[in-house]
């Protein structure tokens, strides 16, 4: 049985925990700090409550491996991806309202049960894996801090 994985990343974004929440609730917002080479795709009309569906789709010419993604938990503040594919896991993204402005947890909890798949992973990808996730929350609180200089 392959074991579980544990990446979490946060960030302090000065704006509030509803525009943070936005950035990553809006599908247009999401790929402008999203990774270039992920493209989110609705199942369906977009939507982020429990039970929408969507696909993840890692744009590699010829491969275009895709997670296919489901919301298993829903509350203000509070979105929960559960997936599977290459990978099976839940991506959780939670704002925490803090005294100026936002702290953003990102906390990916994954397992990769092919064994070739996870020999790959372990070799290419785990470190490009943790610095994409800091650098996507780079992305995000530029975003998100963007928007908020917008409603002042």
């Amino acid at each position: 049985m392959p074991r579980s994985r544990v990446f979490e990343q946060s960030v302090q974004i000065n704006a509030s925990a509803t525009v943070v929440e936005r950035c990553i609730t809006d599908n247009a917002l999401m790929h402008r700090w999203l990774n270039p080479v992920l493209r989110c795709e609705p199942i369906g009309e977009w939507r982020t409550d429990v039970g929408s569906e969507s696909r993840f789709v890692i744009q590699i010419p010829l491969l275009q491996p895709t997670l296919k993604s489901v919301v298993i938990e829903r509350e203000p503040g509070l979105v929960v991806w559960g997936f599977e594919g290459f990978f099976k896991g839940r991506d959780r993204w939670e704002c925490l309202p803090a005294d100026i402005g936002t702290r953003l947890l990102n906390r990916f909890e994954f397992e990769i049960p092919n064994p070739v798949v996870n020999w790959g992973f372990n070799l290419f990808a785990v470190a490009w894996t943790q610095k994409d996730m800091k650098a996507q929350l780079r992305r995000l609180k530029r975003v998100a801090e963007e928007i908020n200089q917008g409603f002042r």
